[in-house]
């Protein structure tokens, strides 16, 4: 008796077990779902619907980065006058952003001095990557990333973080956002 109930607890453990053994380690871009004809994408700066200063342009730049880094796309991204750079050639898709929201929260409280020690910035996104003839590949109308920073006493510090936490969380929402778009194709 003991004999079968250790036999179907080891069934039922086989059963649970074999779906994971597809999960694991794969090399980068390798559970990519986008079509094998896309091989440059245009990276317009992102758009903003916000007040805050240069988010876009920390964002526009990470993601840049993160798909120059992470794939073997070309990247092709716009210069001021709005044209991109590698003209000539056109993109296999491009990749546009929105930054819908940002808000900067109180996270915690100095007991000592009753002002505000840290905060919590928190941007939306919406994120859409087309196909040349107009595809769809990837769309995400409320991509979020949060990122916590301390303030200081000093008012010119805490302006200096506010950036530093930007470019932190963009860097974070750029990791986040690409791997995203690879293993999310619709």
């Amino acid at each position: 008796m003991l004999g079968a109930i250790i036999e179907k607890m080891r069934a039922l453990y086989l059963l649970f077990l074999l779906p994971m053994t597809g999960c694991g380690y794969h090399g980068v871009g390798a559970a990519s779902h986008i079509p094998v004809n896309v091989r440059t994408l245009a990276v317009p700066i992102f758009q903003s619907k916000v007040q805050a200063f240069r988010t876009e342009t920390a964002f526009t730049q990470a993601v840049v980065r993160e798909l120059n880094t992470r794939t073997q796309y070309r990247v092709l991204t716009a210069s001021g006058d709005g044209t991109f750079t590698g003209s000539g050639t056109s993109a296999d898709a491009t990749l546009r952003g929105t930054i819908l929201t940002e808000t900067v929260a109180p996270l915690t409280y100095d007991a000592s001095s009753g002002q505000t020690s840290s905060y919590l910035v928190t941007v939306t996104a919406q994120v859409e990557l087309v196909a040349h003839d107009g595809t769809v590949l990837y769309r995400n109308d409320a991509f979020g990333w949060r990122e916590q920073f301390q303030s200081t006493q000093d008012l010119s510090g805490f302006v200096e973080e506010d950036g530093a936490a930007v470019r932190r969380m963009a860097h974070d929402f750029s990791e986040a956002l690409v791997s995203d778009m690879l293993e999310s194709f619709q």
